[in-house]
């Protein structure tokens, strides 16, 4: 007798970069470089309560990011 077990996967078949618009390789699930993935859900106290963000950010537009902070992002090495 065959017994199964039913599995829901999911596997990441592209990123693109929401600020660029640019592609990010992935190969078997795994993107070939760095992206910055972002998720915050918005609490009572905000404008957009309850609302979920999601973005993903190349390395290139994540370091414009950061060059527009009036406060300096803190980075260890």
């Amino acid at each position: 007798m065959h017994q199964y077990q039913l599995k829901k996967t999911k596997e990441i078949s592209k990123i693109i970069c929401n600020q660029c618009g640019r592609e990010i390789s992935v190969i078997s699930g795994r993107p070939e470089e760095e992206v910055l993935c972002v998720e915050h859900t918005w609490g009572y106290f905000s404008e957009k309560d309850g609302e979920h963000h999601q973005f993903d950010l190349c390395e290139e537009c994540y370091d414009r990011l950061l060059k527009g902070f009036l406060i300096p992002a803190e980075i260890e090495k």
